[in-house]
């Protein structure tokens, strides 16, 4: 009898070719999204394998649900919409799509850096309502050339948005829960500091770190405060990791120069204090909105599935027995 998969969200089908082929998969019905919670606990005891999205909860009810369930194949590649300890008791294997976000991930971090540092998309707001001054003096920013990046979290991200930097003639500064590799830290001419060093010194500060529960608020109102009254902060991780309230006052008073930000604290929206800011570039979580890779993803959510249940390789977030 084949496997049976439950795919939450309807979106870019030719990426589960291969696992449609393989196994007996549902999708959404066609003019729906997504399964909402609460079908997906009424319909997840039939299933031994789940898809799931970094916004749909698989939280204990649910996996207690999944009698028959051995893998949760998550369509991201950070994961705390899903209870990993509990996975893990359960004997759960959780996987996740890191290669497929590296790339554009860094890009979204490298537009985001460059909107703010030269108020791109602040200029373009007034230039369309003839607000816009021209003068030597008027519409300045900052140069990234010769400035320095200090990255939080050099992992697959970290490293490639470190790699668009130096391409930018900016030096490297890092912090890391483990120091990399000398041969990662000489490719990138990398310096590994402490978090308060790296504040002290950047120009640019961007958050690459995962999401965890000692890593909530990593920067807040003191970190904030170690940084250049010109300096930047980028976020394209998750946003709980960034004290938004604390953000939002320190970018009132002039304690950094300006954020950019693809992820709230909030949810899927910025606060109104932040819509309010010239300083601030927001965008909705579009990391990895591109045609290109949320089809690549689809397909490494097929292949991690696959080869769980055939004994090939899997990007595996917990360790099971």
């Amino acid at each position: 009898m084949k496997k049976k998969v439950l795919v939450t969200y309807n979106m870019f089908r030719s990426g589960y070719a291969e696992l449609v082929e393989k196994y007996d998969v549902t999708f959404p019905p066609d003019g729906a999204e997504s399964f909402t919670y609460e079908e997906v606990l009424r319909m997840i005891p039939e299933y031994d394998a789940l898809q799931s999205m970094f916004n749909f909860p698989v939280d204990k009810q649910l996996m207690d649900a999944g009698v028959k369930l051995k893998i949760i194949s998550n369509y991201a590649v950070g994961y705390d919409n899903i209870d990993i300890p509990y996975a893990t008791q359960k004997g759960i294997q959780v996987t996740n799509t890191p290669d497929p976000v590296t790339e554009p991930t860094a890009d979204q971090a490298m537009g985001l850096l460059l909107a703010v540092s030269r108020r791109i998309s602040e200029l373009d707001r007034r230039l369309r309502v003839g607000e816009v001054k021209v003068g030597l003096l008027e519409n300045l920013g900052h140069s990234l050339y010769g400035g320095t990046i200090g990255i939080i979290g050099m992992g697959r991200i970290g490293q490639a948005l470190a790699r668009r930097a130096v391409a930018a003639g900016m030096k490297i500064v890092y912090c890391n829960r483990h120091r990399v590799a000398e041969t990662i830290e000489d490719k990138y001419k990398a310096v590994y500091l402490s978090l308060d060093e790296l504040l002290r010194v950047s120009d640019v500060v961007s958050v690459n770190a995962p999401y965890t529960t000692e890593t909530y608020h990593l920067i807040g109102e003191r970190e904030l405060s170690l940084m250049k009254p010109t300096s930047i902060l980028i976020n394209t991780a998750r946003g709980p990791l960034v004290d938004e309230k604390a953000l939002v006052k320190a970018l009132r008073e002039k304690v950094i120069w300006g954020a950019g930000l693809d992820v709230f604290e909030f949810g899927d929206y910025p606060s109104e204090e932040l819509l309010s800011m010239d300083n601030v570039v927001l965008n909705p979580h579009t990391g990895t909105q591109t045609f290109e890779v949320r089809n690549e993803m689809a397909a490494f959510v097929s292949r991690n599935i696959i080869h769980f249940f055939e004994g090939g390789p899997v990007a595996k977030v917990n360790h099971i027995d």
